[in-house]
């Protein structure tokens, strides 16, 4: 089975900037809303996949039945492709509820729940040697009387009947902070309580650099030691 990291963080906070480091030769982008990621080169090394000449390494959806087939024939088709990234998943639900925005019942919540519940469960089902890096928005809720970090959901069913951050074994949460006239960006590797993130007791000290590929290698080498 594959193995699913999931990456959230606010808008900014550098989950897309993130993906600069990973091998462009071993890792395919789904790109949710199509936006264009913010480093330079981005176009030269992620192009849009071609089926004729089945070329490229990067498709832009965000329907959720059709990124599942996507990740299964990615999985089945491209013995190259190592890691799988699904930018901006938080979209998924996004977009599916615009489009049902005007439909009254709990129905459509239900739809939405399942969509994105079945995509992190395909991400889990795939080749042995496959990754697959779910990067979300984060969202503030109050807790107990506390404010808490967790995934951006649409909806109470994912997060009540569900919670989403269970279905993963490493959760990482992007911030940054201002040295002196720099930005320093980082992921959190395990929470105070005051988010979901989370990772395998000494994997990783609490803070990591914005550096995917780096993670990787550090996952690898802790689950083979």
């Amino acid at each position: 089975m594959s193995q699913s990291i999931l990456i959230i963080g606010e808008s900014g906070s550098g989950k897309s900037r993130s993906i600069f480091s990973l091998d462009h030769t071993s890792t395919f982008l789904i790109n949710v809303i199509g936006k264009d990621l913010p480093f330079k080169g981005f176009k030269n090394r992620y192009q849009s996949y071609d089926k004729t000449t089945k070329t490229g390494n990067m498709v832009t959806t965000h329907d959720a039945v059709l990124l599942q087939k996507y990740l299964n024939s990615i999985s089945g088709k491209m013995p190259q492709i190592k890691t799988i990234v699904i930018d901006d998943a938080t979209y998924l639900m996004t977009f599916e509820y615009m489009a049902k925005a005007k439909e009254n019942g709990y129905a459509k919540y239900v739809s939405l729940a399942e969509n994105f519940f079945n995509v992190i469960k395909t991400s889990q089902e795939l080749r042995d040697d496959l990754t697959v890096i779910i990067l979300c928005h984060s969202d503030d809720v109050i807790v107990n009387g506390e404010t808490k970090t967790r995934i951006k959901s649409i909806g109470r069913m994912l997060q009540e009947k569900i919670t989403l951050e269970g279905l993963f074994t490493i959760v990482l949460m992007t911030d940054k902070r201002k040295i002196e006239k720099n930005i320093d960006h980082f992921f959190v590797t395990n929470s105070d309580g005051s988010s979901t993130c989370k990772s395998p007791e000494g994997m990783f000290p609490l803070e990591i650099p914005n550096d995917l590929n780096a993670m990787l290698g550090q996952v690898k080498k802790y689950y083979n030691s």
